[in-house]
């Protein structure tokens, strides 16, 4: 259902966003606004168990979403907005694991092996996917995909390769099990020196592929619903701003490189890119352009 917001002065916003440690100033209050204060939702530990919600009932008036799941919502029509703020990113090539005591396995072994991912359309599943192809030659419909959840859109299935696993198994237990070849575990890689990244160099292999191509690969990003965005501009952009000063207090640079770009010219390579391995993956139905991803007021953010 459409949401009317006051036509000017102070707005409380229902707001999904975790603990994360470039919001931790605005989360906190350190930062503060005379034009926003935000209703924290706290019911799920983890927040991508709430990106359902967010996109199949439109429950919250802004925060962040996994950028895949994005794409996917701007693909199905749903009233979404993005702003140029990147919440969470890093390189992904160092997030998929093989077991070494199934012996050793490279990127060119991956043809017809069994790798686990939470979700087919997960956001990092994507990244790595993207990497393998287009970068080391590995084509996805090749491998055999084993998953734990659908997608958080309703309209998606998953392709005819992809398999869910029994339910109760865990991913990095059967990566360790020997039930699974490999296994893309993001933040979520055990440490066990059993594990070794399937790409054997991956900093070094990150660093030239950014050098190359200028992209952050990018995982969570702000977005806000169609509702606020048409109706208050000025609290779009007081979002905007708050964001960057939490991500400028709270976050370094990371190898010289900042790992959470904002402005849509400085995001414009990882949103190509990503958009390419979405299309790539029949992740989304069409190669969408950057500039639809916004709208007039968060296109012009940060430029």
């Amino acid at each position: 259902m459409p949401k009317n917001f006051p036509a000017s002065g102070p707005v409380k916003l229902h707001t999904l966003m975790a603990d994360n440690v470039s919001t931790k100033s605005l989360k906190s209050g350190a930062i503060r606004s005379d034009l926003v204060s935000f209703d924290f939702d706290e019911e799920q530990e983890l927040v991508h168990n709430s990106f359902k919600p967010m996109v199949r009932e439109g429950r919250f008036d802004w925060g962040e979403l996994a950028i895949v799941t994005f794409l996917q919502a701007k693909y199905y029509g749903k009233p979404l907005v993005l702003l140029p703020a990147v919440i969470g990113g890093r390189f992904q090539h160092q997030c998929i694991a093989y077991n070494t005591d199934r012996g050793t396995l490279s990127p060119g072994e991956l043809a017809g092996k069994r790798i686990g991912v939470r979700s087919y359309t997960q956001t990092t599943g994507a990244w790595v996917r993207g990497i393998l192809q287009n970068e080391y030659g590995v084509d996805p419909a090749t491998v055999h995909w084993v998953c734990f959840e659908d997608a958080h859109l309703a309209e998606f299935s998953d392709p005819s390769n992809v398999e869910r696993a029994q339910k109760g198994k865990k991913l990095s237990q059967m990566l360790l099990d020997g039930d699974l070849d490999a296994a893309m575990l993001g933040s979520d890689m055990p440490n066990d020196p059993r594990l070794k990244t399937v790409i054997p160099n991956p900093k070094k292999d990150a660093l030239e592929w950014y050098e190359r191509r200028h992209v952050i690969p990018m995982n969570h990003m702000a977005v806000v619903s169609e509702d606020l965005a048409r109706q208050r501009p000025d609290v779009v952009r007081e979002l905007y701003r708050m964001l960057l000063e939490s991500r400028d207090l709270d976050t370094k640079p990371v190898d010289g490189l900042q790992m959470r770009p904002f402005g849509t010219e400085a995001l414009r390579p990882a949103l190509e890119t990503i958009i390419t391995y979405a299309f790539q993956q029949k992740i989304i139905g069409r190669k969408m352009s950057v500039d639809e991803l916004f709208d007039d007021t968060t296109r012009a953010l940060g430029n």
